[in-house]
């Protein structure tokens, strides 16, 4: 389906909405700007408005110059959210995007009704070497390399055939954006400042959500769910079996039922 269209600080931003009732904004990761696509039609969140939108620089949304941070990105959400009239939402991050939930809740915390967050990219525990070789290929200008290794490093070298399955030119489409996410995402998320004092001024009820199979791939899923458990006030765990970095696509019915047993 076309998208629509926002105006958010100077920008557009394409989005779509699906359904009725409370409001759910997901906000995707770094790299694949379509990974919440699969949700839309999951009968599990049959009752909710699912909002879902490409950040900036991603897909179909106006691009910038320069820095973009991520508290730039929880006022794009903020905006995004008054536009739709669907305030408080329940919001929901992948990776990079769970940093811009945070940072949201941190912000406008009357905007957010609850919190779920897929493996949140908190880098007091590094991401791994992968990411310097894969930042190696994109400043040798083959963008196509430096995306698959990444994914490759966050989920598994049978990341590709997920994507292809689900999402057909997904990958593409990945490449085609890497400028926004080795240029501006990854700058941004090293950045950002969110520990144990900032985690505890979030006082909505929050879902950690980890893969699986994460651990097969990387430690550092699990080790930074750890760290939400011990720091968020009000959260709870969970573990959706047989899943990566990349769950909602791999296994949509299993993210929406455990989101709509979060959102209750």
């Amino acid at each position: 389906m076309s998208l629509l269209r926002a105006p958010v600080d100077g920008i557009e931003l394409e989005y779509e909405v699906r359904g009725t009732g409370e409001p759910v904004l997901l906000i995707h990761g770094g790299a694949v700007a379509g990974t919440f696509a699969p949700l839309l039609d999951e009968p599990a969140l049959a009752g909710y408005r699912l909002i879902r939108y490409h950040r900036v620089g991603y897909a179909g949304s106006d691009r910038v110059a320069g820095p973009v941070t991520v508290g730039r990105q929880a006022a794009h959400c903020r905006a995004l959210l008054r536009h739709l009239d669907a305030e408080p939402a329940h919001v929901v991050g992948n990776s990079s995007g769970a940093n811009i939930a945070l940072q949201l809740a941190l912000d406008h915390p009357s905007a957010v009704r609850s919190l779920a967050l897929l493996e949140a990219a908190l880098l007091a525990v590094p991401t791994g070497r992968f990411a310097g070789e894969a930042m190696g290929h994109f400043h040798s200008g083959d963008a196509a390399a430096a995306v698959d290794v990444w994914l490759r490093g966050v989920a598994g070298a049978g990341y590709r055939a997920v994507l292809d399955r689900a999402l057909p030119g997904a990958f593409e489409q990945a490449v085609g954006d890497a400028d926004t996410f080795f240029g501006q995402e990854l700058p941004a998320v090293r950045e950002w400042a969110f520990g144990p004092d900032e985690a505890a001024r979030i006082a909505q009820p929050a879902l950690a959500v980890l893969g699986g199979r994460s651990n097969e791939v990387t430690p550092v899923f699990g080790k930074r769910h750890d760290l939400l458990m011990k720091w968020l006030p009000d959260v709870r765990p969970f573990v959706l079996a047989g899943a990566t970095h990349l769950m909602q696509v791999q296994n949509p019915a299993g993210v929406a039922e455990g989101l709509a047993r979060h959102m209750r």
